[in-house]
């Protein structure tokens, strides 16, 4: 009797289809009252940029430089080895 009054509880969940995509997003950021501005600025996205652009340098530059030295090390036996 219990899982009856379970079943009679739960609420069913139904979805319409507005025909809309998940990327049609734009509706939605001019409707929020919370947003003071719909985009950035120019200052704004330059500033990051740069931030992100110097926080990858040091991991790319690792990265480049262990490729170099393993190039330099196949190389040198490639040379050797022959």
């Amino acid at each position: 009797m219990a899982k009856k009054n379970k079943d009679k509880e739960k609420e069913k969940v139904v979805y319409y289809d507005d025909g809309s995509t998940i990327a049609d997003m734009d509706g939605i950021k001019k409707s929020n009252p919370l947003s003071k501005r719909s985009t950035s600025t120019e200052k704004e996205k330059f500033k990051t940029f740069f931030q992100a652009f110097k926080m990858m340098l040091i991991p790319t530059a690792v990265a480049l430089l262990v490729l170099l030295i393993l190039y330099i090390i196949f190389m040198l036996i490639g040379t050797y080895a022959s």
